[in-house]
């Protein structure tokens, strides 16, 4: 069983710690290596697992949404380089997908310490684990799955196309977004600052309440 490095891992808002690490894509450092795009960096428990393959294929098969959303991928688990290659190489020949995204090799598990990655009952094999760094290299989301159950790559997607939505407009973005139960895919204007604006809300906004009101997009 590893050891905890001295240290916590980087919570939401927090810078993301620079690491040189290698990958199937050769050396490369994080997340300077990536500024001004976001970083979807996940982690998997081992190279050659039913569940991981079901992930990495449809990590694989929305490449280009997350391109279009000015985002890279980058993966990781404790296995040596030679194995995410000829796992890679698998993948190909049997389920006829590329994977066209890095893969960080971390062997000595130094990388999955220092993340968090980590937990009781997981062994020495990383959770399924997600940091959204944004392209200051702040981190924006974390997600933490047990290697039982896969995760639902969409929802990834749809987070970072949230994110930069509300970062755009200054807004925040309701449940289920853009289908929410409520309004559908309009979203939250920010919270009154004084009573007057309070009073003067719904006359300039929708809502169902000064403290709950709404937009297009």
């Amino acid at each position: 069983m590893y050891q905890q490095e001295t240290g916590r891992f980087p919570l939401i808002g927090e810078a993301f710690p620079e690491m040189e690490v290698q990958t199937t894509h050769g050396p490369k450092r994080l997340p300077s290596d990536y500024k001004g795009k976001w970083v979807v960096l996940f982690s998997h428990p081992a190279d050659f697992t039913p569940v991981c393959t079901t992930e990495f294929v449809a990590f694989a098969k929305r490449y280009d949404q997350f391109k279009e959303l000015n985002a890279e991928l980058v993966g990781l688990s404790i296995d040596q380089v030679f194995s995410h290659i000829k796992w890679v190489e698998w993948i190909e020949e049997k389920l006829g997908v590329q994977i066209p995204f890095p893969i960080i090799a971390d062997g000595q598990g130094r990388v999955a310490q220092r993340l968090g990655m980590l937990h009781p009952g997981a062994g020495s094999n990383t959770v399924r684990a997600v940091f959204l760094i944004d392209p200051e290299g702040t981190v924006r989301l974390v997600l933490y799955y047990p290697p039982e159950v896969g995760r639902n790559i969409d929802e990834v997607v749809r987070v970072i196309r949230a994110f930069q939505l509300s970062d755009k407009l200054k807004v925040a973005v309701p449940a289920n977004w853009p289908n929410n139960e409520l309004i559908g895919d309009k979203v939250i204007v920010p919270p009154p600052t004084s009573q007057k604006e309070a009073k003067d809300r719904l006359k300039k906004y929708e809502g169902y309440d000064w403290w709950f009101c709404y937009r297009d997009a």
